[in-house]
């Protein structure tokens, strides 16, 4: 009988375990509670309850290149850094291309995933829905995938800032925010300095009323201000910089307290008459609906192996999706993590013993407190690269780039000194795509495509492979260098070497 999997969530990360699925001969249904998809990118004037939102200018800080799904490149003609609204196209044709909106159950809220009273054997699920009109069942799944996210609970510290209760003015989390003209010719507080809290204060500094000596000016209170270098997540900004060199964004250490309509930080300055402060405070995950022996969250921290699978589970199927802060785009992450998670549904693949992922876990948490400031912020943090690559291995997905450079050296130089995009994952192994080496050789066409402002006649230089032999040897050079310890016996008979070359080969 064919599995059946549950898909919480209908964003990029649900439309993504639904492909997945799929392709693993599963039968997914998706639980998506409001009436579309496109989850945290699907801009609405009025936020939903317990729901990702977005303000109305967001264009993602991640190149096309970089975010897009493995095996569907975005149009070349899109811009390479997308308004919210043309990422929104790019997943309604990823949609319709392999046909997913078909398994998607719109206006339907998870209540409840139970594990069965024969879970130890079985490995299922029971899950209770209810749709809009307020009809609930229960279904019976073999494995369960949760995409939900961790932009839905907005985190709103107001015991940390004493006099709030007083503050006469108006102040919301960043959620709420959606566009500056309401706040023309007002005075704004950004709290926090996140990409959010960057954002938002650009915007409002172009209408704001003027602040301090000169210029129109937002006032951005950092929050956290003896950090180290690289011991936060970075903002990402290309105003920024610019709007505090023109003071038109000041700067501040902690607020000390609010009274009326005054803000007085750590430093003694008092900015009056403030109209506005903006909570740019980040978010808290939570999985209301699974009970806590199954997943625990404390201070924004739970224990997942390779944030994906609860290790102490007597079955291995449940996944949580998406669960990550990556230095990076999150689309294609979510994505080869239901690569692995539906490989492991099916049996496919096998999971450690409860021991090692638990040291796998506690490694991964010492690391982010030597690397990060202790922060809610900082919990779920991964470079985009390396856990690409340490998921891409549990698939049996990551390219061998010796083995490129020996047999295609055009396609193991771009992949080697190109950009690491997603479609490299598509080289070899489960889920190979016939079309990612065209996608990796034409990938810097698709990034000056829309840069073009007319067609350009000049003669093509002619290619040559004498960078691509002269590297290939370099990486073999290289290879040997990191196995000297087998040179001698490579040395005494030079057929052993031939023999390992063969091997890495494709099969005649």
């Amino acid at each position: 009988m064919t599995r059946r999997v549950a898909v919480v969530g209908g964003g990029s990360s649900g439309l993504a375990c639904i492909k997945c699925c799929l392709d693993e001969g599963l039968e997914p249904v998706c639980y998506e509670s409001s009436d579309d998809l496109g989850g945290l990118w699907r801009f609405k004037e009025n936020p939903e309850s317990d729901r990702a939102s977005i303000y109305h200018s967001v264009i993602i800080n991640t190149s096309k290149e970089m975010m897009c799904f493995s095996d569907f490149p975005i149009p070349a003609h899109f811009p390479n850094y997308m308004h919210n609204s043309l990422i929104m196209d790019y997943f309604r044709m990823y949609a319709d291309n392999f046909r997913l909106t078909k398994h998607i159950r719109f206006n339907t809220r998870v209540l409840q995933v139970k594990q069965r009273s024969d879970f130890s054997h079985s490995g299922q699920w029971d899950v209770e829905t209810e749709n809009k009109d307020g009809k609930k069942e229960r279904h019976v799944f073999d494995a369960v995938m949760i995409c939900i996210g961790h932009h839905c609970n907005p985190n709103m510290p107001l015991q940390d800032f004493p006099g709030i209760d007083t503050f006469t003015g108006k102040y919301f989390h960043s959620r709420d925010y959606k566009t500056p003209e309401e706040w023309r010719n007002k005075k704004a507080v950004v709290i926090g300095i996140g990409n959010s809290g960057g954002d938002i204060a650009v915007e409002l500094s172009r209408v704001t009323k003027q602040v301090g000596k000169s210029g129109d000016t937002v006032v951005v209170n950092n929050i956290i201000t003896d950090f180290r270098l690289f011991s936060q997540h970075p903002t990402v900004n290309d105003d920024l910089p610019n709007r505090i060199l023109s003071g038109t964004i000041q700067v501040k250490p902690n607020i000390r307290r609010f009274q009326g309509s005054s803000v007085e930080f750590d430093d003694g300055s008092v900015v009056e008459d403030v109209d506005l402060v903006v909570f740019a405070t980040g978010y808290t995950f939570s999985f209301p609906f699974l009970s806590s022996h199954v997943i625990s969250v404390s201070e924004n921290k739970t224990s997942l192996y390779k944030y994906v699978f609860p290790p102490e589970l007597q079955r291995p199927t449940l996944a949580i999706i998406g669960l990550v802060q990556p230095l990076g785009a999150i689309m294609p992450i979510s994505e080869i993590q239901a690569r692995w998670a539906t490989r492991v549904f099916k049996g496919c693949t096998k999971l450690p013993s409860v021991d090692s992922m638990m040291k796998d876990i506690e490694c991964k948490k010492q690391k982010m407190a030597q690397r990060y400031v202790t922060s809610s912020r900082h919990t779920i943090q991964v470079d985009y690269i390396s856990y690409m690559d340490e998921i891409a291995e549990q698939v049996g997905v990551r390219p061998n780039i010796l083995k490129l450079l020996l047999t295609d050296p055009r396609l193991g130089w771009n992949v080697v000194f190109g950009p690491c995009t997603p479609y490299q994952y598509r080289l070899r192994g489960p889920g190979k795509w016939a079309g990612a080496r065209q996608a990796i050789l034409t990938q810097w066409e698709r990034v000056v495509h829309p840069m073009q402002t007319r067609p350009c006649n000049d003669p093509k230089p002619r290619r040559s492979l004498m960078w691509p032999i002269i590297l290939s040897a370099a990486a073999v050079g290289l290879a040997a260098y990191v196995n000297r310890s087998s040179l001698p016996e490579f040395l005494q008979d030079p057929t052993i070497l031939l023999d390992k070359i063969k091997a890495s080969l494709p099969a005649q």
